[in-house]
């Protein structure tokens, strides 16, 4: 890895040389142009319309009176574009000038025919699109019955939602699923969403207030040959409003209630509050500023499901009498401190006679707690942004904008994190024009006091219940006191009666849940941020340390593209590039200084610090061409994309597509696109001291002094080895007998994952513009897939050998029996690394939209769609997890307005039940059938109007993802204020 200090300094040259060579003109002279726009029904002045001249950034909107005044140079003759929410765009050329212009819109139900920018950098007809492509507008968002705008996103085609907590919410497009999603991108005005030490993307918790939001457009699938390489699974580009064109001041009010059948929680209350006010001056200056604060009671995590029951190898299989609600190995989904499957949270019990057979061994897993008794279900949403735009011509705007977001909340990446108090800012630095773009933009994250759910629960039964071999004393002393006062012998008719006696007197010291010594505990390991080393704050505390999760990071980004349309006859083309780096600041335990001796690494230097910066860089570059043939029935789209990154080869990555429209409103399209994508910064970088389990990143010089690329087993094969060896008695030589069961990991240095996707698509308008239809089928192969992998590393021993063998043997054995020559083996590291699979994997699907507006303004919609994951012959490394259901649907009906000033609608969603497999828990998730639905009451006299609606409306209980929260029943009222003080 290399470091350069220069980095911001590059990047910040980059941009301003772009700005200094944007060439735009002023023109000549200021001319004026003032007209009104009406309803054409109802006659009635139409507030908050657009009005924009056609291939520039000039443009302004009307007033409460329906009245607009538009200040420009352009030249005799340009076209005006006047649209409004709701109503069918019209144009109109200017040729010369008039003393005032006139529009009546006409009503349009449909859509249809709307422009998106995210499928190919540049406007575009959404019926053109070269790849499936969905858009939310503002009138769609008002019109869900969704209780935010984030929310609507679940009932568009072939969206996947994971709902980690009111505040923190991922879309996923076309399978493998994961709570912090690196393979889906977020944007918010061209900003990347993503925090890069967390890992995960944060748009609805930073991003732009409901009442900014201008549109939404999601595409799912790969987008890296525009993109870059976070796009491979799809991306969702959030864009706000422009303070030229939605001035005055609008205000939000929404309250609602969930829990309200008390089973997780007593009956919550939601708020949130939002504020936007935006102001124009002459059509050169504007600005706009956002806020709002969310507040709630956060849905709840506890399923009580076993995942590791009594016939696994790791629990007790020879004695069924600790089966079910008996098994002594317990791993609940949402219980932590008890995490048996991963061989970090059990004791061996060894030389025990249990039917009159000696040398018996039993594994018994420690208690652990559970996540509601840790995290707190309180949770807020701060956010604040605010941009100042100048327009230096009808060609360039310049703009900066700065927003911060603060937010609580739960997330899952290896094990669950308690947000708490996160803080993520972004500064951005924009000019754009009709033909340019250039961009830089500077985001920084804190992690404020947030906390790692499992090394918390570890600690706390560690701290307060004993160490392993101490806590594996008072459970065996106490089952054998139990067998002499009850028959005198352990069997199996008393044995789940002594487990349990033996595991409430080994837990006679564990703080419990509720009481003062629990949350005092609780308190002082949240603050210590080493989660492996023996705390001073706590005296005679066994070797163990703190649950703190403390994160810094910057990250900055410069890029450019240039519409050289007009300077190339032959055909359109875009080029652009972008620079990105990333800056961590070490904290000694989740991100280290790789310079430093591997001993030092988790400790802190003379001032304090953990050393120099970590950096991770990458840099690309694209270009795309596209063509239009026979009378324009034709598109041809190609595209490449180069992608550096100094710590891998560099990658290109094409994309081809066409577009056929034989006649008008009928459209055919085919695409081939490539994608790649690096390790993401966590799964590059991170060194996490995750409570016994180190989480290693994937690049080779990590590696160095450790041995788990080169010299491990796998977790499974320890697992399938410990057992034979328990059967046999628990010995060394059981041990030696058995060691053909160990298998070698051998893990590859990492490489980037790439896929190869086709898709095909029609999309179509017909019925007098009644009915619109938009099918997609999709057909993608993923090489190197990333993910993670658990090896154990012999201490000091190479694998093969005896010794090594012996080093796998469950180092937390009874220390009371001899394991002849255990005493000499320093036991096993273990590690949870960041790899690539060994096998191809090969999904496939298709996704259909319908849209109907079959009579006046009724409209029925309903989306299908079926994702699948081809099964492989022969096992990998680890599990992929497409965590994604085969078939999954969105039927709506509603009138946006039944009757005067009254709309409503409802949706019903359902899918089918899936298998989630992830390292924190694997399980079923069952199918989901659930009612949303709203109304809409307009007032005009007051600018207002109210929605009351609902999600989930029967409060049918469920989750989307294993070991996420249960979701219930939500009902609000909210109230908007828009355009006020616009005159």
């Amino acid at each position: 890895m290399k470091k350069t200090k220069y980095d911001l300094k590059i990047i910040l040259l980059i941009t301003f040389s772009l700005i200094n060579l944007a060439a735009f003109s002023q023109g000549n002279n200021l001319i004026q142009i003032s007209g009104t726009i009406i309803d054409q029904t109802t006659k009635e002045p139409l507030a908050g319309s657009t009005v924009t001249i056609k291939g520039t950034v000039a443009g302004t909107s009307t007033n409460d009176k329906g009245v607009f005044v538009l200040k420009t140079r352009a030249q005799y003759p340009f076209t005006l574009v006047i649209s409004s929410i709701g109503y069918q765009r019209q144009e109109f050329e200017v040729k010369s000038p008039e003393s005032k212009l006139n529009f009546e819109l006409v009503t349009q139900t449909q859509l249809g025919k709307e422009v998106v920018v995210t499928a190919s950098r540049v406007e575009e007809n959404i019926l053109r699109s070269p790849v499936a492509i969905e858009k939310l507008d503002i009138r769609a968002i008002r019109e869900s019955p969704a209780p935010s705008f984030y929310d609507a996103l679940e009932n568009v085609k072939g969206v996947q939602m994971t709902t980690s907590s009111l505040t923190f919410k991922v879309p996923n497009t076309r399978g493998f699923n994961i709570p912090n999603n690196f393979r889906f991108m977020q944007l918010v005005d061209g900003v990347d969403m993503q925090a890069a030490t967390l890992g995960v993307p944060l748009g609805n918790a930073i991003g732009p207030t409901e009442l900014d939001i201008a549109s939404v457009e999601i595409t799912p699938g790969a987008a890296s040959a525009l993109y870059g390489m976070n796009a491979i699974n799809g991306m969702a580009n959030l864009l706000t409003k422009s303070p030229f064109l939605y001035q005055g001041l609008s205000f939000y009010q929404k309250t609602g209630v969930n829990h309200v059948d008390g089973k997780d929680h007593d009956p919550g209350v939601l708020t949130e509050t939002a504020f936007r006010y935006a102001k124009a001056f002459n059509n050169k200056w504007a600005f706009k500023i956002n806020g709002s604060y969310m507040q709630g009671i956060d849905w709840i995590s506890d399923t009580r499901l076993d995942q590791n029951p009594n016939n696994l190898k790791s629990a007790n299989p020879a004695y069924p009498a600790l089966d079910g609600p008996n098994n002594i190995v317990f791993d609940g989904w949402n219980k932590y401190g008890d995490d048996a499957l991963a061989g970090s949270n059990t004791v061996s019990l060894t030389g025990l006679t249990i039917d009159g057979k000696a040398n018996q061994t039993l594994t018994v897993g420690r208690t652990g707690y559970w996540e509601r008794d840790i995290v707190n279900p309180k949770v807020d949403n701060l956010k604040f942004d605010a941009a100042l735009h100048y327009r230096v011509s009808d060609h360039a705007e310049l703009s900066y904008s700065y927003r911060i977001g603060k937010m609580d909340g739960v997330f899952q990446r290896g094990n669950k994190v308690q947000l708490d108090n996160v803080i993520v800012q972004n500064h951005k630095l924009e000019l754009k024009g009709d033909n340019f773009l250039v961009r830089t933009y500077l985001s920084l994250e804190n992690t404020g006091d947030s906390f790692n759910v499992k090394p918390m629960a570890d600690n706390m039964d560690l701290y307060s219940g004993g160490s392993g071999s101490a806590w594996s004393t008072k459970y065996k002393n106490a089952l054998n006191a139990y067998a002499t006062e009850n028959g005198g012998a352990l069997t199996s008719a008393n044995l789940a009666a002594a487990t349990q006696y033996a595991r409430q007197i080994a837990d006679a010291s564990r703080v419990v849940p509720g009481t003062q010594a629990f949350n005092d505990l609780k308190n002082t390991i949240r603050n210590i941020n080493n989660w492996d080393i023996k705390s001073s704050t706590i005296p005679d505390a066994p070797e163990t340390g703190g649950a703190a999760l403390i994160q810094k990071s910057r990250m900055f980004n410069a890029e450019a593209q240039w519409d050289l349309s007009k300077k190339v006859k032959i055909f359109d083309l875009l080029i652009g590039g972008d620079a990105r780096v990333y800056d961590v600041i070490p904290d000694g335990n989740n991100f280290v200084d790789f310079s430093r001796p591997i001993d030092q690494r988790n400790k802190p230097l003379a001032d304090g610090s953990f050393g120099d910066d970590v950096t991770y860089k990458k840099f690309g570059a694209f270009a795309q061409a596209t063509k239009t043939l026979f009378d324009e029935k034709l598109k041809l789209f190609g595209s490449l994309r180069f992608d550096y990154n100094p710590e891998f080869d560099p990658k290109f990555t094409p994309r081809l597509a066409a577009v056929f429209s034989p006649v008008e409103n009928h459209n055919f399209r085919v695409t081939f696109q490539q994608g790649y994508r690096f390790p993401a910064l966590f799964e590059a970088l991170s060194y996490v001291n995750n409570g016994r389990v180190k989480r290693v990143g994937s690049l080779p010089y990590i590696n160095e002094g450790l041995g788990y690329l080169d010299n491990s087993y796998t977790q499974s094969s320890v697992v399938n080895f410990n057992a034979a060896v328990k059967a046999a008695g628990n010995t060394d030589a059981a041990a030696l007998a058995n060691k053909g069961l160990l298998q070698v990991a051998n893990l590859p240095d990492a490489r980037p994952e790439k896929i190869n996707s086709f898709e095909a698509g029609y999309k179509a308008i017909v019925l007098n513009n009644k009915l619109v239809i938009d099918l997609d089928a999709y057909s993608n192969r993923y090489s190197g897939f990333l993910g993670q992998v658990q090896v154990f590393v012999p201490k000091g021993e190479t694998v093969g050998s005896d010794a090594a063998v012996i080093a796998m043997v469950d180092r937390n054995r009874d220390a009371t029996v001899a394991s002849g020559g255990n005493a000499a083996s320093n036991g096993q590291d273990r590690y949870r690394v960041y790899t690539n699979a060994k096998n191809d994997y090969n999904n496939y699907g298709s996704a259909l939209g319908v849209t109907y507006n079959f009579y006046k303004k009724f409209t029925v919609a309903g989306n299908v769609s079926f994702n699948k994951m081809k099964e492989n012959e022969s096992s990998d490394i680890f599990v992929t997890g497409f965590n994604t259901p085969e078939w999954s649907t969105n039927l709506s009906f509603g009138n946006r307005e039944i009757v005067k000033n009254l709309g409503f609608s409802v949706v019903y969603k359902w899918q089918e039940s899936f298998l989630w497999e992830s390292p924190l828990v694997t399980g079923s998730v069952p199918a989901i059938h659930t009612f949303d639905a709203q109304a809409t009451f307009r007032l005009p006299k007051y600018k207002a109007f109210i929605k009351a609606g609902g999600t989930n409306l029967l409060n049918r209980r469920y989750i989307q993802y294993a070991g996420g929260p249960t979701l219930g029943g939500l009902y609000y009222v909210a109230i908007t204020f828009d355009g006020l003080l616009n005159r």
